[in-house]
């Protein structure tokens, strides 16, 4: 099972979007280190928002498909 998933930082005023194979609890923590990515300049991240998928390709695509409705919006 694979989860869609965004992130929101009150800090930064920003969302995050991306999706993983692991427990999405996990991943949040993982998020909420400090590392060189994205992510990684705030250490405030909440989960707003998931959605379930089979496979790693569907989940790929609803990725895709909300960052472009982002960016469109």
């Amino acid at each position: 099972m694979f989860t869609v998933y965004i992130l929101f930082s009150q800090n930064r005023n920003r969302y995050y979007i991306g999706f993983t194979g692991d427990d999405v609890l996990i991943r949040l923590k993982k998020h909420n280190t400090e590392h060189c990515g994205f992510t990684g300049k705030a250490l405030d991240w909440t989960i707003v928002y998931t959605e379930k998928y089979p496979d790693k390709q569907q989940a790929l695509h609803r990725e895709k498909e909300i960052k472009k409705n982002k960016a469109i919006n």
